[in-house]
């Protein structure tokens, strides 16, 4: 399916591609008991799905009232790769949307390299996104600024208003605002349709959805 008007389709990864945020949350209850904080599942759901490490950092300090160490996320890694070997796989009908589409895709997400490709290959969507998988850590702000979106679209050259993005968080849906692209709010996961409504945005809840969605907004 051709995408009128669309040049280049963003993807976010976890909770777009893959279906890792439930499993996300559930580990992240459990760090944060560890330190000593506790966040219900509600809380964790509404504040830092599609967040940035430093927005998660934050919150944590707050609550603790005292400053995290350096690279303190690093000890518990091990729970998210377990977790994901065995419980991660690819959002449902992504695979189909994917098939659908001939503008160019691109991944874009707030975590780092090395864990968007753990995700990709678990689910076997890497060569889908090869040498075209872009990371917070590339870009000086995360989600919610436009940075990383705008990186993308630049390296790919693209123009930001020939982009559509396609994100499951506010975060990710007010990035995409920020950076005058179309913006496409998954509500097939975690996150309501409430919290991803707005201006310029598109809600959906199935992902098969996704190529008639962009050709009708182009």
């Amino acid at each position: 399916m051709t995408v009128s008007g669309v040049e280049l389709v963003i993807f976010d990864c976890d909770g777009v591609l893959v279906d890792s945020e439930r499993i996300c949350v559930e580990v992240d209850a459990v760090i944060m008991a560890d330190l000593g904080c506790v966040f219900s599942e509600a809380e964790i759901v509404e504040r830092f799905v599609g967040s940035s490490t430093e927005v998660y950092t934050a919150a944590v300090e707050e609550r603790l009232g005292r400053r995290l160490e350096k690279g303190w996320q690093q000890k518990y890694e091990h729970l998210y790769e377990a977790a994901f070997a065995t419980g991660l796989t690819a959002v449902d009908g992504v695979t189909d949307a994917l098939d659908a589409l001939t503008a160019a895709v691109c991944v874009a997400s707030n975590g780092d390299h090395a864990g968007i490709r753990r995700s990709l290959d678990i689910v076997a969507l890497s060569d889908r996104f090869e040498g075209r998988i872009f990371s917070a850590a590339d870009v000086a702000r995360g989600k919610p600024a436009p940075d990383l979106f705008l990186h993308a679209a630049r390296c790919l050259g693209v123009e930001p208003g020939a982009c559509a993005v396609i994100e499951d968080s506010a975060y990710g849906v007010e990035a995409a605002r920020a950076a005058g692209m179309r913006a496409f709010g998954y509500c097939g996961g975690l996150t309501p349709a409430s919290r991803l409504a707005g201006p310029g945005t598109i809600v959906f809840d199935d992902m098969r959805d996704l190529p008639g969605l962009l050709a009708a907004a182009g």
